[in-house]
């Protein structure tokens, strides 16, 4: 298989999911949001690209610097190369959004929040929020001195199991109380499934990815484990990396496994360049039975008065929540509301940057890292 097929294979899924359902639906919007993307170097750009035109964003600009990269894009979503600019400075110049996404490093993350926020310009990264806890109080700091969103959006956001779970676990009756978390993330590897060399010479760099497998994989089940858990802290946080391809990857781990303790749960998160396929999936265990979220749609359920255990797929997220763009639209013009905790929210991943960076020190050290003697703030 080449890569290009490998790619689309691999864009597909999500793809498919931001349409699904939606196509036919109006945005909750008034007028579409003008936006501008940030960097074209993150391959999860082609999610916003090759999106559906449901009149509740307009792309009003796009800042990258590498000309041949813009206009490989241009030629295959369609975008003029006029609305393409070097710089946020040219970008500014030229229009006004009124939020941007952020398709670049995840060490220019924090460069992108230092422009935009204080002229009150919103901003959405790609998951992680930032390379390290340091740049991560630096962006929510700005975003609240200047009133401006910060989000951060993970693919599983989207997932009507992940919502659908929700449901089932705060419903008391269905199985009891969690006391286990466990979540496979991951897939071959980035070179293995063909991502291109633009995204490759960041994402495994430690200092522009800030980690390799444990941070791009890991992150996932930090999210999650923060939203169903709605804001608790891990007491202890315990981590082990591993390079099981280092001819492919030589600065960064391509295996990670993160333990996470609660006062009355454990949250096992595997995180993996390693997987035979592509996964995000969970499974959630309570005193009286089980979930298990498959993938974006399917799920199954087993509680313990039951003989075998239930198929069945979940519903699709209410309407203007159902993808990134939508959902950071509705929410900046006010037709929705957002939790403190919610997936996508800046406490919730500040919380997971405060996981990510305690792993990495108990990887670094061989140690169980204890939250409150690490965070004595």
């Amino acid at each position: 298989m080449n890569n290009i097929l490998i790619k689309l294979l691999f864009f597909a899924g999500m793809m498919q999911m931001s349409f699904s359902g939606i196509a036919q639906q109006k945005s909750e919007t008034q007028k579409p949001l003008k936006v501008a993307i940030i960097g074209l170097v993150h391959t999860h750009v082609h999610w916003i690209l090759g999106r559906d035109k449901l009149g509740d964003i307009e792309i009003v600009g796009i800042v990258e610097p590498n000309r041949k990269l813009a206009e490989a894009y241009s030629k295959q979503h369609g975008y003029s190369m006029d609305i393409v600019f070097n710089t946020m400075e040219e970008l500014m110049a030229k229009t006004k959004p009124e939020a941007v996404f952020a398709f670049n490093t995840i060490y220019d993350h924090l460069k992108t929040v230092e422009f935009f926020a204080p002229r009150g310009i919103h901003v959405m990264v790609e998951k992680p929020l930032a390379v390290n806890i340091e740049a991560a109080e630096k962006m929510l700091s700005l975003s609240k001195k200047y009133h401006t969103y910060l989000l951060t959006n993970y693919e599983t956001t989207w997932y009507g199991s992940n919502k659908a779970a929700w449901q089932i676990i705060n419903d008391s009756a269905k199985i009891g109380a969690i006391n286990k978390f466990v979540f496979h993330t991951g897939h071959q590897g980035p070179i293995e499934i063909g991502c291109n060399p633009e995204f490759l010479a960041w994402l495994t760099d430690p200092v522009l990815n800030g980690g390799g497998a444990l941070t791009d994989f890991g992150c996932y089940g930090a999210n999650l484990a923060t939203w169903y858990l709605k804001g608790e802290h891990p007491l202890t946080v315990t981590a082990i990396a591993q390079h099981f391809k280092p001819q492919e990857y030589p600065k960064v781990e391509d295996e990670a496994t993160i333990v996470l303790t609660y006062p009355k749960t454990q949250v096992i998160i595997q995180a993996s360049w390693n997987w035979p396929y592509s996964r995000k999936d969970m499974e959630i265990y309570g005193q009286d039975g089980y979930v298990f979220c498959l993938d974006r749609d399917n799920m199954l359920v087993m509680k313990k008065d039951q003989k075998q255990k239930v198929n069945f797929k979940a519903e699709p997220l209410d309407a203007g929540r159902q993808d990134p763009f939508m959902y950071f639209a509705n929410l900046i013009r006010g037709t929705i509301k957002m939790e403190p905790y919610d997936l996508s929210s800046e406490k919730n991943n500040e919380i997971v940057m405060k996981i990510l960076e305690a792993s990495k020190q108990s990887v670094k050290t061989g140690k169980t890292i204890k939250w409150n003697e690490f965070y004595k703030n």
